[in-house]
C-alpha cells in the first residue's frame, strides 16, 4: 500500500488538478500493476482514503451527460509532507517483497529432478521474452516522448532479468548433474534431518 499511496500522492501532485480517472490511466500506462503491485481496483479507494486522512483534497466534482461523475483532486501541504517522505524511504532503504517462487523453490526436492530442471528453463525463456519486448518498445519512436529515466527503469528491469536467467540455466544444470540437494548426514524422512517429503530423486 505504501507504493500505491506514494505513486498517486506523486502523480497528483505533478498533475493537479486532476481527475481520479486520469491518475488511474497514467498508473496503467505506466504498467505499474505490473512492477509496483499496484492494483487497478484499490486507486479510486486510495484517494478517497488519502482525501479522508486530509493529505488530498477534493477541489470539484463534474458530471458530463450520462458519464459517471469525476472528481477533481489537489495535494495538501500534509499530502506533500507525506510523498517526500515515503519517497525517501523507498530510495534509501533496500526491501525484498515476498516472491511466491522462492517460497515454491525451498521444496524443491519434492519435485522430480526432471521436472524441477525443465520449470527452470522454461522460467528463463519467458524471462528472456519478457526482456525482448522491453527492448523493442525501448526502440520504439513514441518512448522518446518519454522521460529518460523511464529508460533507465526498463533498463533496470531488463539488467535484473538478465542476471536471473543466467542462475535459472545454472541451476537446471546443477539438477540434471544430479547434484545432491542435501548435505551429507541428512536423511529423507528420518526425523530430526529434513522434513519429510523432501526427497533427493
Amino acid at each position: 500500500m505504501s507504493a500505491t499511496r506514494m505513486m498517486i500522492l506523486g502523480l497528483v501532485q505533478w498533475m493537479q488538478p486532476v481527475h481520479g480517472y486520469d491518475v488511474r490511466r497514467e498508473l496503467l500506462s505506466w504498467s505499474a500493476d505490473k512492477w509496483a503491485n499496484v492494483q487497478p481496483g484499490s486507486i479510486y479507494h486510495a484517494l478517497r482514503k488519502l482525501t479522508d486522512e486530509g493529505l488530498l483534497r477534493e477541489v470539484a466534482t463534474e458530471q458530463v451527460g450520462a458519464r459517471p461523475a469525476r472528481t477533481t483532486y489537489e495535494i495538501t501541504q500534509k499530502g506533500a509532507d507525506e510523498f517526500q517522505s515515503l519517497l525517501r524511504i523507498q530510495w534509501w532503504n533496500l526491501s525484498s517483497p515476498a516472491d511466491p517462487f522462492m517460497a515454491a523453490f525451498s521444496f524443491l526436492p519434492a519435485l522430480p529432478r526432471e521436472e524441477a530442471a525443465a520449470a527452470l528453463r522454461t522460467r528463463a525463456t519467458q524471462l528472456r521474452a519478457g526482456n525482448e519486448v522491453l527492448q523493442a518498445a525501448g526502440a520504439a519512436d513514441w518512448v522518446q516522448k518519454k522521460p529518460i529515466f523511464v529508460s533507465w527503469m526498463w533498463e533496470r528491469t531488463v539488467e535484473m532479468a538478465e542476471a536471473e536467467i543466467r542462475w535459472c540455466e545454472r541451476t537446471a544444470k546443477l539438477i540434471e548433474e544430479g547434484t545432491p540437494y542435501m548435505p551429507d548426514g541428512f536423511e529423507p524422512g528420518r526425523p530430526g534431518t529434513t522434513p519429510s517429503g523432501w526427497i533427493d530423486q
